[in-house]
């Protein structure tokens, strides 16, 4: 099993002021191609804002995504990973908090954002290692 020093290896970060607007944000996601971002204040992550977020704090509710800042509208209560945390225990907490996004914070910070998506490829790969090492065991030929 992964730790997650192992799997955010490959990930870029990319997090938001609060002070930013709705639009501003969802023009970021968009460019980054993805569905969520941590928002950090002197470098201390106080929320995320998620596309989720987005449809249901600002597009249902009626909200001027130009004139709202994203710090109204973002999810104050965010659970965090961190860097010691098996993939297994980070799709754990994303199941029970219903979530598909976690930042991972090391000594304070935001060092990595992870998707469900991120955690599953990393499942699969090392099944796909396992079953590589199984059927290379099983077909070896006797000495």
């Amino acid at each position: 099993m992964h730790t997650l020093r192992q799997v955010i290896q490959r990930i870029n970060l990319t997090t938001a002021r609060p002070e930013a607007s709705v639009y501003d944000i969802a023009v970021t996601m968009s460019a980054e191609r993805v569905g969520a971002l941590p928002i950090v204040d002197n470098e201390q992550l106080i929320g995320i804002f998620s596309e989720r977020d987005l449809m249901t704090r600002v597009v249902v509710a009626g909200r001027d995504p130009h004139a709202t800042p994203i710090s109204e509208v973002m999810t104050h209560d965010v659970v965090t990973a961190g860097l010691e945390d098996s993939v297994e225990a980070c799709l754990d907490k994303m199941q029970s908090v219903g979530c598909r996004h976690l930042p991972v914070v090391h000594s304070g910070r935001v060092i990595a954002m992870l998707s469900m998506r991120d955690l599953l490829r990393d499942e699969i790969d090392e099944q796909f290692e396992e079953i590589r090492s199984l059927r290379a065991y099983i077909h070896q030929v006797p000495s």
